[in-house]
């Protein structure tokens, strides 16, 4: 199996938080051009989200992508670096990137918390197969 084929999902998956990051830097950008945010209030914040909501649930959306992934990241580099990589695996993490998406996408818009829920313990389980499967193979080969 080739390594785009298994590192598709992976570089998906760092695209998808670079988006969330611009999101979140022209959503906070904007705030502070209209005014909705003081910069003073940005120095300290003292426990007080000080951006409006669209600029926050980017935010919120970006710093979730620093979470879990971080996770899927390790899993899919150990798995190509050991050589176990098969067509289950690459599904698998297609699956985990899908759910990002879904979770980024109600995190971002209508911000609905049972839905955004839904996406990220249906990610968490599929990430939690995939090192089960891993740590399976390593152990008996």
């Amino acid at each position: 199996m080739s390594n785009l084929i298994v590192l598709g999902p992976l570089l998906a998956m760092a695209a998808l938080t670079f988006v969330l990051m611009f999101g979140m830097v022209l959503t906070r950008t904007r705030a502070v051009k209209e005014k909705k945010t003081n910069p003073k209030d940005l120095l300290v914040r003292g426990g007080k989200n000080p951006w409006p909501p669209q600029a926050a649930q980017f935010s919120d959306a970006y710093q979730n992508s620093l979470e879990l992934p971080i996770v899927f990241y390790a899993v899919s580099i150990l798995t190509l670096i050991t050589g176990y990589a098969n067509t289950t695996f690459v599904v698998l993490s297609w699956l985990f990137v899908l759910c990002r998406v879904v979770q980024a996408y109600v995190h971002v818009t209508s911000n609905t918390r049972k839905y955004r829920s839904y996406a990220f313990r249906a990610g968490a389980l599929v990430l939690f197969v995939m090192w089960i499967a891993l740590t399976y193979r390593l152990i008996v080969s």
